[in-house]
């Protein structure tokens, strides 16, 4: 990406300043007291949950001892390009966890994404989103309805945006599920197939017979950046609906890994043609996924 998106740009002045503030030997309750800020201001603006002005900056800076101009002018316009984040108004909808998770989706150069019960929201059809969030949800109001619905499809401009990689691993589960009625989801499986032809875009899908396996307690993502000043960073939420945001190295790296296992796990080839097999024979209720591998023939696999 040429310009870099607001929500990286915070990201990066995130990094830089505790990095700073690291390095000057100051805890964040002595940097509050010495700007005269609350201490969760600098926690917020060091959690990346809000961005900071050039005139509390400039200040800031000086607290931590930076001198250097040109060090100065680079982190002044980082802070000029963060202002305004993806989906912050949607503020109202969302933990700031997730807004978390929606500012790092949009701005990683690499997404891995384990979906261990549900289709990941950037997959969706419409049509899947409303179901799922009707049974999250059952008074939901109309408005909240088309708004969480505009979430989820503004998410997957990274579908067709270009310059990333994305990767998905489905458990069978996801595909199983019958969110909707059959219609829906045949609808959803062809909309899979159509995605796993894109270039850029890697659905896998993990079997009922490889047992157990590490990615049996939850769903998952991870994210790589362009930026090299940028860390990875993972997003995890559990069945309570709470979530955790990190760039913890030990925890970014244990994740990726169990990727990496849960792909050496998964059905791989021929994916589209597969999808398309598994959506025609959801509506027809017979959608056993290891039956549709095992018996399936290049004539029997529907290629359109």
């Amino acid at each position: 990406m040429n310009v870099p998106s607001a929500a990286l740009q915070r990201l990066r002045l995130r990094t830089e300043l505790r990095k700073a503030r690291t390095a000057a030997r100051l805890t964040q309750r002595q940097v509050a007291l010495k700007m005269e800020w609350s201490p969760s201001k600098l926690i917020r603006i060091e959690s990346g949950e809000v961005g900071i002005s050039v005139n509390d900056l400039r200040p800031l800076l000086d607290a931590y001892g930076i001198r250097d101009r040109r060090k100065i002018e680079e982190l002044l316009d980082l802070a000029r390009g963060s202002r305004r984040m993806p989906f912050s108004e949607y503020r109202d909808l969302y933990t700031k966890e997730f807004l978390q998770f929606l500012a790092l989706e949009s701005s990683a150069s690499i997404v891995r994404h384990y979906g261990a019960l549900l289709m990941p929201g950037s997959l969706q059809t419409e049509e899947y989103a409303r179901a799922i969030m009707l049974s999250y949800e059952k008074d939901i109001t109309e408005d909240r309805l088309e708004r969480s619905v505009e979430v989820r499809l503004t998410r997957q401009e990274l579908l067709t945006s270009g310059g990333r990689e994305l990767f998905y691993v489905l458990d069978e589960a996801v595909l199983r599920r019958h969110v909707g009625g059959r219609g829906v989801m045949r609808a959803q499986l062809e909309r899979l197939a159509e995605l796993a032809e894109r270039p850029g875009v890697t659905i896998q899908i993990l079997p009922f017979s490889v047992g157990a396996h590490a990615g049996i307690q939850g769903p998952f993502s991870h994210f790589e950046f362009q930026a090299d000043e940028m860390p990875d960073s993972l997003y995890l939420e559990n069945p309570r609906g709470d979530s955790y945001v990190t760039d913890a190295p030990e925890e970014t790296g244990r994740y990726l890994e169990r990727f990496w296992e849960l792909e050496d796990l998964a059905i791989k080839d021929d994916m589209p043609a597969l999808l398309r097999a598994l959506a025609v024979r959801m509506e027809e209720g017979s959608d056993d996924l290891e039956s549709l591998v095992r018996d399936a023939t290049p004539q029997e696999v529907p290629q359109s």
